[in-house]
This record gives structure tokens, sequence and C-alpha cells, in this order.
């Protein structure tokens, strides 16, 4: 059984910051990517950013230079630092991985999602 828990979503003001963590746990064997999608009310969920197990990161257009992800990998981490929120950052955020267990078997799995609403 693999587990996410996602943390550090709330409210801020335009031009704030958030951090969001995303902690696995569980019957891991191996993780290879990490992720933070967003999905805001009537939209379909998107991709923010990426991580690979080679360090190398991808991220969607619209959070270059304000957006980073970054993960520990001895403790099973991955953190999404928000700079220069705009309200239309607003969304549920999830976190998603790639991992395979102990059991050998290799599958995504989500996060329960955390809030972020930026907004004066």
């Amino acid at each position: 059984q693999v587990q996410l828990v996602e943390s550090g979503g709330g409210l801020v003001q335009p031009g704030g910051s958030l951090r969001l963590s995303c902690a696995a746990s569980g019957s891991i064997l191996t993780i290879y990517s990490m992720a933070w999608y967003r999905q805001a009310p009537g939209k379909q969920r998107e991709l923010v950013a990426a991580i690979f197990s080679s360090g190398n990161t991808n991220s969607v257009d619209s959070v270059k230079g304000r957006f980073a992800i970054s993960r520990d990998n001895a403790k099973n981490l991955v953190y999404l630092q928000m700079n220069s929120l705009k309200p239309e950052d607003t969304a549920v955020y999830y976190c998603n991985t790639d991992i395979r267990a102990t059991n050998g078997i290799r599958r995504t799995y989500w996060g329960q999602g955390t809030q972020v609403t930026v907004s004066s």
C-alpha cells in the first residue's frame, strides 16, 4: 500500500508565495516521476510541473519562471514552490507519482488534493 499526503495549500494574496509538499509512504520500492497537477472549477485537470528520477523537470508555460518543482529522494518528498501567484492559479493541486511498490507492481498514485486560492 502506498499513500501520498499533501500539505501547504491555503489562501494567499496575488503576488504572494506558497510551497506545497507531498510525502509518499508505504510499500515503496522505486519512485520514478513525481508531479503536480491542478484542477480549477469547471476545467480539466492539467499538469503543472514534473520532475523525473534523473532530476530533469518540465512545467507548463503559464508557470515558467514562477513555480519550481523539486524532490528529496531520501525522504520521498516532492515540493512545488509557487511565487508571484495569480488569481488564475487558484485550483485544487494534486500530487502524482509513478511508483513501483515492493510487490513489483508499477502504477500511478494520486494525493487527495490541496486547495490553493489566490485572492485579495
